[in-house]
């Protein structure tokens, strides 16, 4: 039997989450509508953009930058401190609500999650579960999700950060080639930062070049970390 994956996860959370939080306690802004950010403290060395708002990204802001470069980029940009009690509880909601479906799931982050409904489905069928899921977190608690679908956990990531917010998308094995090669190297799951300039340097520029390049010579390069990459990119070819 075929592994029923699915992983959810949050859009934009600690934005999304601080947005609810302060509607539903009087706020009559939703943050998420207006150039804003959610950042460290501005007086430490803290003081980074640790999330935006879609309107604040337009803006140039990116996420690890420091809040003065943030406010330079955009003179009316709204910044809101962390409240990590409140991320906690949403996280625990949409984990309460996941085991309605199934009780293995694994936490991968505070705003994601792995399913394994392999022996759940229950004659369902998985696309309209993960429509269902969709449907609740946004009607129940006034944020979104985007959903991966596949056969293993890997895949499945990689599925759920294809298009955003609020879609869910399949990526089964025979998708690998029309879906995920062509997407920029950068994108593989578990790839760090450091390493895409080095695959770059050897005219590795997206996931299918890396697939079809010569493990052999990955190995000698990146050791253990560049047959794991050969591997993440090759999935059950």
């Amino acid at each position: 039997m075929e592994r029923q994956i699915l992983h959810v996860d949050v859009n934009n959370a600690f934005l999304s989450w601080s947005a609810v939080y302060m509607l539903k306690n009087g706020y009559n802004i939703d943050i998420r509508t207006i150039p804003s950010i959610i950042g460290g403290d501005e007086e430490r060395r803290s003081g980074i953009v640790l999330a935006k708002s879609p309107i604040a990204k337009k803006f140039g802001i990116n996420t690890g930058e420091p809040i003065f470069f943030a406010k330079q980029k955009c003179n009316n940009l709204e910044v809101f401190p962390c409240n990590f009690k409140v991320y906690k509880e949403y996280s625990n909601k949409l984990y309460n609500l996941l085991l309605e479906y199934t009780d293995i799931i694994e936490r991968f982050s505070i705003d994601e999650c792995f399913l394994d409904l392999t022996h759940f489905l229950m004659k369902k069928d998985i696309m309209d579960i993960a429509k269902e899921i969709n449907t609740r977190v946004k009607n129940e608690f006034g944020f979104t999700v985007n959903i991966g679908i596949a056969h293993n956990k890997i895949l499945a990531k990689m599925a759920s950060d294809f298009e955003k917010p609020n879609k869910i998308h399949t990526l089964y094995e025979n998708e690998i080639e029309s879906k995920m090669w062509p997407l920029p190297v950068g994108d593989l799951f578990m790839l760090g930062k450091k390493t895409v300039p080095k695959l770059y340097n050897m005219q590795i520029k997206t996931i299918g070049d890396l697939a079809h390049y010569d493990k052999n010579i990955l190995s000698k390069k990146f050791g253990k970390h560049g047959i794991m990459m050969w591997n993440y990119a090759n999935r059950n070819r």
